[in-house]
């Protein structure tokens, strides 16, 4: 985890993949838990820390993370998310090319809690929810393909099911057909930037997140990604 951006009301940070957002059956220690020692160990605060979990990553998903350190705060991001006022960007590094440059993809999704795997469906059905993403290519190197996506709902798995379901699955992705994992068992998705104006301040916020330093194939794609943003 590193600090990205911080202020009185939020802290955006730099997730590693492996890292858990909020707790769960595991019992690992979840980001949320690490940010709140952050927070009392810099400011020495007695008695208990705020902080609110806006939204998640997959955990194998590395990326910008977004949290309330304060109660105003956290409700107004909610709001904020709930209302697609938040823009997030993704990247993807993908085995296969998709047959279109670019596309909105559109579907629904079930997720089934019992084997932690979510289903895409073109048409609706019985507890799946409506999800939505475009996606655009933005290079390759030799056996592998770069999109960028933006998330127009954020459902659990959402871009994984998706992007597999047009057959890209996510380098890495053993759970959704990659045909096999990544050594430090991550996924090659990121998220990459976040982009909302400020639920205090009003003051226009955009985060990058940096690629991971020891990671040649994200390394390999840097020069693509600083010329598109250039661009």
């Amino acid at each position: 985890m590193t600090v990205l951006y911080e202020d009185n009301h939020i802290i955006i940070v730099n997730k590693e993949p492996g890292e858990i957002v909020q707790g769960d059956k595991t019992g690992d220690t979840p980001l949320v838990d690490t940010l709140k020692e952050w927070i009392k160990e810099k400011y020495s605060k007695p008695g208990n820390v705020f902080c609110g979990v806006v939204h998640r990553l997959d955990r194998p998903v590395g990326g910008v993370v977004v949290f309330a350190k304060t109660s105003k705060a956290l409700a107004r991001l909610n709001e904020m998310f709930r209302l697609g006022q938040v823009r997030k960007t993704y990247i993807a590094i993908t085995r296969n090319r998709p047959a279109d440059d670019e596309k909105r993809l559109t579907g629904y999704l079930k997720s089934i809690e019992r084997n932690n795997k979510s289903y895409i469906y073109p048409v609706p059905r019985d507890g799946a929810k409506p999800v939505a993403l475009s996606y655009r290519y933005m290079g390759s190197s030799d056996r592998y393909h770069l999109l960028e996506i933006h998330l127009e709902t954020g459902r659990k798995h959402q871009i994984r099911v998706q992007l597999a379901s047009i057959g890209c699955p996510i380098k890495g992705d053993l759970k959704y057909g990659d045909k096999r994992s990544n050594p430090d068992g991550s996924v090659s998705l990121r998220a990459h930037r976040i982009e909302f104006d400020h639920p205090v301040s009003g003051k226009h916020i955009d985060i990058t997140a940096p690629l991971p330093a020891d990671d040649t194939l994200w390394q390999a794609f840097s020069a693509i990604i600083d010329k598109d943003q250039e661009a």
